[in-house]
Formats: C-alpha cells, structure tokens, sequence
C-alpha cells in the first residue's frame, strides 16, 4: 500500500507539469481552432528562463529562497509570455485566414527554430542545478516501506491548483474571459459585436506561454536538469494530454496531464519502464474510440 501511495504522489507531480502545458494548448485550440505545435518549445524556453534568473540572482547575492523563486515566477513568465507572443505574431496571425494546414506547418517551423536557437545560445548539453526546495516528509512504518513527499512535490501540486483556480475565474468572470469564450463560439460575430479578436488572440497565447513558463520552472526544481530538446518530449505528452481531457476544455487538459503523468508513473513502477509512453498512447486510443471528443470534450458542432 505505501508502494502504491508512493508512486501515486509521484504520478500527481509529473501529471501537474503536464496538466500546466497542456492547458497552453487546450486555450488555443479552443479559440483559434489550431495546435499550437511550438507551445511545447515554449515550455523549454521557459525551463531555461527560469534557470538563467535564478543563476543571476544567486550571483548578485539573492540567496533567500522564497524570494529568489518569486522573482524568477514573475520575470520568467514575463519573458516566456513574450515568446508566445511573437510565435502568434510570427505563425499564427498571418496564416490565419489561409488553408489550415499552413499555420501547422508554421507552428512545427517555430518549433524547430526555437529548438535550435536554445542550442546554440546554451549549448547541447544538459545544465544542472541544485536542489533549491530541499526536505520533505515521510509517512509509513518504520519497519516497511516509508512514503516519501518533498517540499518541491507539495509546491508543484498547490501551485497548480492555485493556477488552475485563478485560470478558472478568470476565463468565466472576466471581460478577457468572455471575449474568449465569445472568441471560441465564433470569432466574425465577436468582432461584429466589438471584440477585438486580434488581442483576444493575442493575450491567450500570452497566458498560455505564461503557464508553460510556470511548468518550466516546476519541471526545474523537481529534475534539476534542462536542456534544449525537453520540450519536445514534454510537449508530446502535454499535447496527448489535451487530446485525452478534450481539446478546448480547461478542467479536461489538467484531468488528462494527470492521467498521462499517472499511466507513466504506475506502469514504470510495476511494468517495464521502455514502454511507458506505448502504455499512455494506448489509453488513448482506447478513449477516442469510445470518446472521440475526449473525456471532458464537447463535440464540435459545424457551423452552416
């Protein structure tokens, strides 16, 4: 049972960072209608951004933990959210009225270029850091297997929550957050009805790079290693995950980020570890079978 519970904790861990990038796709998908295929690079970048400010900080003498990782949140998600911005304003914006498989091809372009650009500016190999957060918890007898949770796994799982809370409220009580959904229903009436489409377009990406910087830095902490192809990896699953909740849904992406993170976990734990990502891909096929639209997915309705 401790076994169990052990691997549990972990899956919740790894499923938060999932469910926080899968969330910057889900918010695209739902207003533009397209996959944002370099958002999982974005999250890469963000890993790197949080690493480069924290470095910086320690060197200028900033060694007050808390306070260092508020700084690094806030200016990560300030630089990441300009990534994102310029991938819409570079792939997005001017492909949009085109055939739907241009801003695709775009997006994986970006993709690549982001890929790149991170290797030649830091280099091919992985770059460390320390563990920041450390301590934890135990629970369990003495005599058997004792559960484990660090302080880093208590503070990815409450600042996912919170985030998912505060994404939550602001999609469904705020101005921003009608347009959106107004955006998402369909964008000619909106802007018919004096929506500035272009901004709503905008700031989701915005928002969406600003969550896969928070992933980043959670991803960070709790690996203590990046390097310049994680994203990928990352993104892949991140996306799967959105696929799985429903693409478009909010509270679907982070239900899905935590069935793909808990999949990997047990399957590694009581399986073979090489065929994890067969086994979460597999659960997925079996749920778009059953479930085309996901689990939490509306079917999408065409507009004639």
């Amino acid at each position: 049972m401790e076994y169990f519970l052990q691997q549990l904790i972990n899956g919740v861990t790894l499923g938060s960072i999932y469910g926080l990038i899968a969330i910057g796709y889900t918010m695209v998908y739902g207003i533009v209608g397209m996959i944002n295929f370099a958002h999982g690079d974005v999250f890469m970048v963000g890993a790197f951004m949080a690493l480069i400010v924290y470095l910086a900080l320690v060197a200028i003498g900033i060694t007050f933990v808390p306070l260092a990782l508020l700084v690094v949140l806030i200016v990560a998600m300030a630089l990441t959210a300009l990534y994102g911005w310029t991938v819409e304003r570079i792939a997005y914006r001017p492909l949009r009225g085109s055939f739907r498989l241009a801003p695709l091809i775009s997006a994986i372009g970006m993709s690549i270029f982001l890929q790149n650009y991170v290797q030649l500016a830091q280099g091919a190999r992985v770059k460390p850091l320390p563990p920041v957060v450390p301590g934890g918890h135990q629970f369990g007898a003495a005599e058997g297997f004792v559960v484990n949770i660090s302080n880093v796994q208590i503070l990815i799982v409450v600042t996912t929550v919170a985030l998912m809370a505060i994404f939550t409220v602001i999609v469904a009580k705020t101005s921003l957050g009608r347009a959106q959904r107004a955006c998402e229903q369909d964008r000619k009436m909106a802007s018919l009805l004096g929506v500035d489409v272009d901004r709503t377009i905008s700031l989701t990406f915005v928002m969406g790079a600003a969550l896969a910087s928070v992933a980043g830095l959670m991803y960070l902490l709790y690996y203590g290693v990046v390097d310049f192809y994680i994203g990928f990896v990352a993104g892949v699953k991140a996306f799967t995950a959105a696929v799985l909740g429903g693409i478009g849904s909010l509270p679907g992406a982070m239900l899905g980020g935590l069935l793909i993170g808990l999949i990997e976990t047990f399957w590694s734990a009581y399986f073979s570890v090489e065929y994890k990502d067969v086994a979460a891909f597999s659960i997925l096929a079996i749920v778009l079978i059953f479930l085309p639209s996901g689990l939490l997915g509306r079917p999408e309705v065409e507009k004639v």
